[in-house]
């Protein structure tokens, strides 16, 4: 039985801590802080990361079409659907029967939210699984697409008695990052946040052409490409900046930069961590293993809490109690809820084959 890598299941750790901090950190308004802002801009890329994953482990998109997009819907559009209910729930029993109606909590709610954001009131990160829903689906059609190229590979080169790259190359996917930042020069003007669907595409196949490539690479010859990766991204991040919030396709600085610097960290570190075999953590390891539980609950959890807070008239900002609490209640719980929530399939996803 072939060992486990575990280094995208710490990427995946690395990745829902990053992601519940920042939430935390932005429900107590330290978002601006100058001890946290060195943070969001060396990892920004890494919600793009579960995008590159998906691609990196996907053996295929074809097959029925029918067959496909069915199973699809059930691991993502289920989950969503439930937990964005959820969250709607909690949002807004406090909103109609608990706060007053000039607090900020109901000032906010828009009735155009319902087409215009993939958020749910409540449970805004839900729009990961509707974007991530939509590039499988996309990204099953595309593959029906005959390659718009095939590269002869010389004989000498050849590894399997192929005399072309059995890998499809569909060169407009290279475009799809700058259609992303056009619609957000364009204020993002798709409906239900799909705005972001174009540069998730690319990431998808970025993973599979990564996973393509390191599969031809020796190891020692990985882990030198992935430094020096690494060593670009270092060197283009400190001197140009720039970074991509996914969630809102934000793009800030530069769009070339950003988007060699997304496709540099990551192949640059998964490549490096892969080749280098890491050690189960436990933790992190564990975090990245069910990654999909502290997902969708940790949000309805701060909601919850923030609303219980702004009930008594108290908001969130500024305190470091509430920050300390936010951090020990959504981790621990969440913890917790692992093995109840994957028991339930519409709640995980985890339906059976």
């Amino acid at each position: 039985m072939k060992q486990r890598n575990h280094t995208f299941d710490l990427l995946c750790g690395i990745c829902i801590v990053r992601m519940m901090m920042l939430h935390i950190t932005n429900a107590c308004s330290f978002g601006n802080e100058s001890w946290w802002t060195p943070v969001m801009d060396w990892t920004y890329y890494f919600m793009s990361f579960f995008f590159f994953k998906a691609g990196y482990f996907n053996k295929t998109v074809s097959g029925d079409s029918k067959a496909f997009c069915k199973k699809k819907f059930k691991q993502l559009m289920v989950p969503y659907l439930v937990w964005g209910l959820i969250g709607n729930a909690v949002y807004f029993f406090f909103v109609w029967f608990i706060l007053d109606p000039k607090n900020t909590m109901v000032k906010m709610v828009r009735i155009n939210h319902l087409w215009e954001s993939s958020q749910f009131y409540g449970n805004a990160p839900c729009w990961f699984l509707f974007s991530f829903f939509i590039a499988y689906i996309v990204a099953h059609f595309i593959a029906k697409v005959p390659p718009l190229l095939r590269v002869p590979i010389p004989e000498r080169f050849q590894w399997n008695h192929r005399t072309v790259l059995n890998f499809k190359i569909h060169w407009f996917l290279l475009s799809f990052p700058f259609i992303s930042y056009w619609l957000w020069t364009k204020d993002n003007p798709l409906w239900l946040s799909l705005s972001n669907i174009f540069i998730g595409i690319y990431l998808f196949y970025l993973g599979r052409l990564w996973h393509f490539l390191m599969e031809k690479l020796k190891p020692q010859n990985t882990i030198i490409i992935s430094t020096v990766f690494l060593l670009i991204f270092i060197y283009l991040n400190i001197k140009y900046g720039g970074k991509y919030t996914m969630s809102e396709n934000l793009w800030e600085g530069n769009v070339w930069i950003v988007t060699v610097n997304i496709t540099l960290v990551l192949c640059g570190l998964s490549g490096l961590l892969i080749s280098l075999r890491l050690p189960h953590i436990p933790v992190l390891n564990y975090i990245g293993q069910h990654s999909m539980v502290f997902f969708v609950v940790h949000y309805p959890l701060m909601i919850l809490y923030k609303m219980i807070r702004s009930a008594n008239v108290r908001t969130l900002r500024g305190h470091w109690d509430d920050y300390t609490l936010l951090i020990l209640i959504l981790f621990g719980v969440c913890f917790l809820l692992v093995p109840y929530v994957e028991r339930v399939p519409w709640l995980s996803g985890r339906f059976k084959k």
